[in-house]
């Protein structure tokens, strides 16, 4: 078993550094397709959450159990039952929601932040650590799909959270900004890959601000004086 890295690492790996959507770029067709306004990015950021969550703690409590040559198909099956589970609990309390999301609650299963976050840290990992990976990841993940939600819908409709009311049964978070039509191209899928690469740029900008300066070394101690010329 790998050593187990402090919380504070793995919450930093999984909101920042290694960001399912802006460095591993995983799951990006419900990240893309999903995210043209707040509440459906919301609502399954939400359920994609819980699914990591729900799998780490599933894989590393099955770690020991499962044997190499059926570790994955293993893996695979416990993905699709906790992925499945989750769209019959939205059926059955938020039909509305079930209904607007469509394939992409099943589609959760595919993403391949799920898969590989069980067999590159939960299968090695205890419970405690596994959980708070699936935790911190499925965070970053839902990050920014709601940041994308809310630029495109803000840039796009003019609104925030526009339906969650009837969606979401969550009436007042909803926000409108404007009585007209905002900017075509946000609401269009040009403006999700667009969205995306913003977001993505603006992490390596912080990046790069935030890295440590290399000094040059200095050829000559500025401390002695040249000799005179002759």
């Amino acid at each position: 078993m790998d050593p187990s890295p402090s919380p504070a690492q793995i919450a930093e790996q999984g909101l920042w550094r290694n960001n399912v959507g802006l460095v591993q770029l995983l799951g990006l067709c419900p990240l893309l397709a999903v995210s043209h306004n707040a509440v459906n990015a919301l609502a399954l950021g939400l359920a994609t959450l819980i699914a990591l969550t729900a799998t780490a703690l599933g894989v590393s409590a099955l770690r020991h159990l499962l044997s190499r040559p059926i570790r994955l198909p293993g893996f695979l099956l416990l993905i699709a039952s906790i992925v499945t589970a989750i769209e019959l609990l939205i059926h059955a309390f938020l039909p509305a929601l079930h209904e607007v999301l469509g394939l992409f609650l099943p589609l959760i299963v595919t993403n391949c932040a799920l898969l590989g976050r069980a067999e590159a840290f939960s299968s090695r990992q205890p419970v405690a650590s596994a959980a708070l990976d699936g935790l911190f990841m499925g965070l970053g993940f839902l990050a920014v799909l709601l940041a994308l939600g809310m630029l495109r819908e803000l840039l796009g409709q003019g609104s925030l959270f526009a339906g969650a009311g009837r969606l979401l049964h969550l009436p007042f978070i909803e926000l409108r900004i404007g009585s007209g039509g905002g900017l075509l191209l946000a609401s269009l899928p040009t403006g999700a890959f667009l969205s995306l690469a913003l977001l993505v740029a603006l992490k390596q900008w912080r990046d790069l601000r935030a890295a440590p300066r290399q000094a040059s070394p200095s050829t000559e101690d500025p401390r002695l004086e040249r000799p005179a010329a002759p």
